[in-house]
């Protein structure tokens, strides 16, 4: 039997928050972001919430903190919603990739093909189904959507997107270009700007949380499958080109950011969000893989428990 998530307590928590801060220490930055790079390092918060609203929490409840990876889970959860499973994945495959989520030479490796929605092309594929005209309408329906269902207060911050543009992803560009190539997208600037915009939605932890419950337990029965679907895909793509070891050593959907965030869903139980902006050599937030290994082993989690 799993473990509830109450067995983790305040003092337990305390202890691994304090090894978890000086691993991230050994973290950086991401440089490609500017907003990102002057992140305060020593931000953190941490949230464990069970389906039955038992919440336990460390650290900084009141920042709000752009998505911008984390949205990808969610982003697959309501076009499987809106269109179905055949519709979405003949677009994107479901392939783990051994290189990194931006990398441009898996996507031409694949012939133009986006192995799996967790990493950059396939996301930015996903983006260009989005319903609306524009890029500001289809991140807003996106973004109203999340709102409603997830009861949460999600917002597009501006300064994060503006500082995103001020430096033009030509990696992004780049693979957004292969994907016109190849017949996935077909207009390359709406669909980077959409997908932009939809990375810079932000939230508070709260809010991060209350949006992994609804892939825990789903608010509509005929929703299930895709709630499976996603979490199958956050077990072994969420965590990029490390998500094969972290599916053996934990074996739970995990998914991380470049803001520094990452959810870990607790099968059955609830969600555990852990935020500090230092990140591992794969963009993975340091403290926030160690507490979530952490925690897992302690609640004897797993899909192969």
């Amino acid at each position: 039997m799993f473990k509830s998530l109450s067995n983790i307590n305040q003092e337990q928590l305390d202890i691994w928050v304090k090894q978890a801060l000086t691993k991230a220490k050994y973290g950086h930055l991401p440089n490609y972001i500017p907003l990102l790079a002057e992140a305060n390092p020593n931000n953190f918060a941490i949230l464990l919430q069970s389906t039955d609203n038992y919440i336990i929490s460390l650290g900084n409840m009141k920042i709000k903190v752009p998505f911008m990876s984390i949205i990808k889970p969610f982003l697959l959860f309501y076009l499987l919603s809106k269109f179905g499973n055949e519709f979405v994945f003949k677009k994107v495959g479901r392939k783990p990739s051994k290189k990194p989520f931006n990398s441009l030479e898996q996507l031409e490796v694949d012939g133009g093909w986006p192995r799996n929605p967790m990493i950059n092309s396939g996301a930015i594929t996903l983006s260009s189904l989005l319903p609306g005209n524009t890029a500001i309408e289809r991140s807003n329906n996106f973004c109203y959507w999340l709102n409603n269902y997830g009861n949460c207060q999600l917002f597009l911050d501006k300064n994060v997107l503006a500082s995103v543009r001020s430096l033009p992803n030509q990696n992004n560009q780049a693979i957004a270009k292969k994907l016109v190539e190849s017949g996935y997208i077909k207009d390359a600037e709406i669909t980077l700007d959409t997908y932009n915009q939809i990375c810079c939605l932000s939230g508070r932890i709260f809010d991060i949380a209350t949006l992994g419950i609804l892939l825990v337990q789903s608010p509509h029965p005929e929703w299930q499958k895709h709630c499976c679907t996603v979490k199958a895909l956050m077990t072994t793509c969420g965590l990029y080109e490390t998500s094969n070891r972290y599916t053996i050593d934990i074996g739970v959907p995990l998914k991380s950011s470049v803001s520094g965030i990452i959810l870990g869903l607790v099968p059955n139980k609830g969600v555990i969000v852990c935020y500090s902006p230092p990140l591992d050599q794969q963009g993975n937030s340091v403290a926030g893989l160690f507490l979530l290994e952490v925690i897992y082993r302690n609640l004897d989690q797993g899909v192969f428990s």
